[in-house]
């Protein structure tokens, strides 16, 4: 049998029953709903008993062959489900799991779970026979460049939709915990007032409800407001705002402005490139503002000053990540920042 992935398992399950499942992996969140979709599919068909075991090196592992033979007092066809949770039954394991395979029993069905395994254990004879005889399904870790998309589908699922920039705030702000995206997406469900998420709702709700908000610290920045953009952003490092998601919202404003600064470059009006950047009408004037203040260079600078602080947060600088944000919202709003020392490093990394 050939291994299953986590997004064919439902459609897998609606054709036979196996009488082994085999659910490996890391990703806490999706190992569960594996398993879920397969306990609520066997109990459907009858299985409605469970047993449960969690092995360590003092399991007894005759304990998994006396459950297999043994009727519960009425008669209910079960699930056995072994958690084996270094992902290593052993030698006894091993050979009492291929034992069970020989010929396994239609009154139950054998669910095991264990972490991602190893290249080694991946070629044991226990693996082995799991694939000759039932289904397996390793769950495979949701990467950066793949989080987007997949909380797409989740919102979808969930009957709500977001654009992209929303979908890339949330994806900074749960920083691939998907157990918190979960959890998020059942707090956004409540709080959205249509099925549409923007991303100022997830900046203010999934960012811990902050009083100041991002966007206002961006707008006062874009206004020249410098008084006002720093005690913001004071304000959000105060209330524990990560410093991820206001950058995410900087550097995207950053960006609108490059866009917009290249396209004049090329001929086109103020207007039609902001609308072409996805500037609303209402913004255009704010925009504006901040377009003839700082010009094509120094927007530049700004861009390159926002990389070096991404690379600050992600561990590949040493730097005051901080310190650097309050440099980039000084220079975005059309302050020379005092210290120069920060911004020279992010700009030569």
């Amino acid at each position: 049998m050939p291994k299953i992935r986590s997004d064919q398992l439902a459609q897998y399950l609606k054709n036979k029953l196996s009488p082994v499942y085999f659910v490996s992996g890391d990703e806490t969140l999706l190992v569960q709903e594996a398993c879920d979709e397969i306990r609520q599919f066997a109990r459907q068909v009858g299985f409605t008993g469970r047993e449960r075991y969690h092995v360590d090196k003092q399991f007894d592992w005759s304990q998994l062959l006396s459950s297999a033979n043994s009727m519960s007092l009425f008669s209910d066809k079960k699930i056995i489900e072994l958690r084996i949770d270094n992902g290593k039954p052993g030698p006894e394991g091993s050979k009492a799991i291929c034992q069970y395979l020989e010929n396994p029993s239609e009154d139950n069905v054998l669910l095991i779970v264990t972490p991602k395994l190893d290249s080694g254990t991946q070629r044991a004879k226990w693996v082995k026979t799991i694939e000759k005889t039932g289904v397996w399904t390793p769950i495979w870790p949701i990467n950066t460049a793949q989080l987007p998309r997949w909380l797409g589908q989740r919102l979808q699922k969930a009957g709500l939709k977001a654009d992209s920039q929303a979908l890339e705030l949330l994806a900074t702000r749960i920083e691939g915990n998907l157990l918190a995206a979960h959890q998020e997406i059942e707090k956004l469900k409540l709080l959205a007032k249509d099925e549409w998420l923007s991303p100022e709702l997830i900046a203010n709700t999934v960012a811990d409800s902050a009083r100041y908000d991002i966007f206002g610290l961006v707008d006062k920045a874009l206004l020249g407001d410098t008084r006002g953009a720093v005690k913001n952003l004071n304000g959000l490092k105060s209330e524990g705002t990560e410093p991820i998601t206001i950058l995410w919202a900087l550097a995207r404003e950053i960006r609108i402005l490059m866009n917009i600064a290249q396209a004049t470059q090329q001929g086109q009006s103020f207007t039609w490139a902001a609308k072409n950047a996805g500037v609303w009408d209402k913004r255009q004037a704010l925009v504006e503002q901040a377009y003839k203040r700082l010009h094509y260079k120094k927007i530049a600078v700004l861009l390159r000053q926002a990389n070096g602080i991404d690379k600050a947060i992600k561990g590949l600088r040493d730097a005051n990540v901080w310190n650097e944000l309050m440099e980039l919202v000084l220079n975005l709003s059309g302050t020379q920042a005092i210290n120069l020392s920060n911004q020279r490093l992010s700009l030569l990394s």
